[in-house]
């Protein structure tokens, strides 16, 4: 017998509510959609947490790492004065011994130095992984655990209110940052420690918490919500290709770039052989739908075929 697939493919933009897991939300979504259909989640978010959340269905799962990529912008309410094993009000929470509030320009000078391309230790609950395992496993398992710093880049902080115990931040960051870390990690410089006590995404590249569909909604409406899987790679420059070139792409064959001034994103540097390094393209058809990512070589002005996607249905 053969297997039946669903052919629904798009991105489904939700505003998780606080107490579930990512997975858990990608559970119920299920239950609006076929039972063949694919789907996962760009980006987790801590049970605490709330706001959006990018769910990718179908061939769009094969896209997550381009929404996972994308900037991120958090409102986060932090609780100054305690430690906690989890770095949010979820975990064991201890007192600061000797705590001293701040004063609003100690704290304004202290934020503005996480601001940049810093070094950050992920929390001991997340989902970073150690020796192949997520380190939250081994943590609940009484293991000592033991991440190393990595890079993370953090475009914007604003304070938006100070009265100790509490400050109220957006950040606005790049792929990988723990809130909970910098949380964490202000509070040691400020030496009266810190947790997040709320914290709410409010944005994912174009996906914003204003067009994010609640979780309470119905399966009609969910269909409603679905994007087209273009909006994954909204990011990536664009070209345009005529059908017989698209085939080309999808049987695995490299093309020769079209030039002229319908390839968005694509500078006339590049188009006229520029240098430049090998970038990732969104090849689509004259409509605007999604055909294949590629990688576009500026000196030989060909595309490789890297992710090619064969579905009528969008």
């Amino acid at each position: 017998m053969r297997r039946m697939v669903s052919d629904i493919n798009g991105l489904l933009v939700l505003d998780k509510p606080a107490g579930l897991t990512s997975r858990a939300v990608v559970d119920r979504v299920q239950r609006w959609f076929p039972k063949r259909t694919r789907i996962g989640h760009a980006g987790t978010l801590d049970p605490l947490a709330t706001g959006v959340l990018v769910l990718c269905l179908g061939e769009a799962t094969r896209l997550i790492e381009y929404v996972q990529r994308m900037d991120k912008v958090y409102r986060t309410r932090l609780r100054l004065g305690v430690h906690s094993d989890s770095n949010d009000a979820d975990g064991i929470i201890t007192p600061v011994s000797g705590a001293v509030a701040a004063d609003a320009a100690a704290v304004a000078e202290c934020v503005t130095a996480f601001i940049g391309r810093i070094e950050q230790i992920p929390p001991v609950y997340s989902a970073a992984k150690v020796a192949g395992q997520r380190a939250y496993k081994r943590a609940r398992r009484g293991e000592e655990v033991s991440l190393s710093p990595r890079p993370v880049q953090i475009y914007a902080i604003n304070i938006l209110g100070y009265s100790y115990p509490q400050l109220d931040l957006e950040v606005c960051c790049g792929k990988g940052t723990y809130i909970r870390s910098l949380a964490r990690d202000l509070g040691e410089r400020l030496g009266c420690g810190a947790l997040v006590q709320t914290l709410r995404r409010t944005r994912i590249g174009p996906f914003t918490v204003e067009g994010a569909l609640a979780l309470d909604a119905d399966a009609e409406t969910a269909h409603t919500h679905l994007l087209p899987m273009e909006m994954a790679v909204v990011e990536l420059p664009r070209v345009v290709l005529p059908e017989d070139e698209r085939k080309r792409l999808g049987q695995g064959q490299t093309v020769a770039v079209p030039r002229g001034e319908e390839q968005e994103g694509l500078s006339s540097l590049a188009l006229r052989s520029s240098p430049l390094a090998p970038q990732e393209v969104a090849v689509v058809d004259a409509a605007g739908r999604l055909a294949a990512v590629a990688m576009f070589d500026p000196q030989r002005q060909r595309l490789q075929p890297v992710k090619v996607f064969q579905s009528k249905k969008r």
